[in-house]
């Protein structure tokens, strides 16, 4: 059975959750998760333990920003390769990247599957084992590059959607994408068979560096890497997926969620408050607080809520608008 190579990307800076969140302490590496002895871990630690535990036969590359590389030895203790961006490009030359370390530094068959996957979603086992089919996929010949596809729970507006040409079967063809349409279009896309798009994406090593000697004559890994600004700054998405020949999706039914907001994280989160804090529970319904200040922080009489507030900076928002937190956060920037 050929080794399964799972890429795992983690070079977001998480700016939705700010302030706790940031370009060297992104919000993957915030230990507001908890494993199943109650033990507090990150995304990254979850996400790695899961992929080491329920993909068979998979070795593991993490793809990530100068900045975060010393995190992530913090944090995972196993066996990982790195593959360390020089500057932020996006998605699509940081997985060209670490296919190179693949081939060119870890020895990989170019025939060998890919999957390559987000470090900090947070999902089900059933998940993991949607990658294993998605690489039986690629090794089937079903498509240039297999997609692992959500089955919606309600019509999004939030998300970008992958429209089969069947509604039935896996893997299934690839008709069309749609990106974050709105309520009514998503009702009828996902009546039509339509998966969420999670950011799953595999292939055959091969594939991808066929396509990054479209952008030049690279002689090695290092010479990759000291001309990684040749490279397309533009999501995979775009740059790859979109232009495929052929594309197939596999369909996840469990559940799905991108822990990239203070809605979404607080509803995994299952300490209301921590540090140096007084929330009043009763006044305080669906209200959280986090202080790693040494003054203290009192919290009462505000519903749905986050407070937060660290060296960086300090957010008092509702829950419902935390998703437009970037915006704020680069005015913030721009001032400095």
């Amino acid at each position: 059975m050929p080794k399964t190579h799972i890429v795992l990307l983690s070079g977001g800076s998480g700016s939705r959750l700010w302030p706790l969140s940031s370009g060297v302490r992104s919000k993957q590496f915030l230990k507001v998760l908890r494993d199943a002895e109650g033990n507090h871990v990150s995304m990254v630690q979850r996400t790695y333990a899961k992929v080491t535990t329920l993909v068979p036969n998979a070795d593991v590359t993490v793809a990530t920003c100068a900045e975060q590389a010393s995190m992530l030895a913090d944090q995972i203790q196993g066996d990982y390769a790195l593959a360390v961006e020089p500057e932020r490009r996006n998605t699509a030359p940081a997985i060209m990247l670490a296919c190179a370390h693949l081939a060119w530094e870890q020895g990989a068959d170019l025939s060998d599957p890919v999957i390559v996957l987000p470090i900090d979603s947070y999902v089900e086992n059933a998940y993991y084992l949607g990658l294993a089919r998605a690489a039986e996929a690629v090794e089937a010949g079903a498509a240039e590059l297999v997609l692992l596809g959500v089955e919606p729970t309600y019509p999004s507006e939030k998300y970008g959607y992958i429209v089969p040409a069947e509604p039935t079967g896996s893997p299934r063809p690839v008709e069309r994408f749609t990106e974050k349409p709105d309520a009514a279009t998503a009702k009828e896309l996902i009546a039509h068979g339509a998966l969420w798009n999670c950011g799953v994406f595999a292939f055959r090593l091969s594939h991808v560096l066929d396509i990054l000697a479209g952008y030049g004559e690279f002689s090695s890994y290092a010479d990759l890497r000291s001309r990684y600004g040749e490279l397309p700054k533009n999501s995979f998405d775009y740059e790859v997926v979109e232009s495929a020949s052929s594309v197939a999706v596999v369909p996840y039914a469990g559940s799905w969620k991108d822990l990239g907001t203070w809605n979404t994280l607080t509803e995994e989160m299952t300490d209301l408050a921590s540090g140096n804090t007084v929330l009043d529970e009763a006044t305080c319904p669906g209200t959280y607080v986090v202080n790693e200040l040494d003054v203290p922080v009192i919290v009462a009489g505000i519903t749905d809520a986050v407070v937060v507030a660290t060296e960086d900076g300090v957010l008092v928002c509702s829950k419902d608008l935390s998703a437009k937190l970037k915006n704020y956060v680069a005015r913030i920037d721009d001032a400095r």
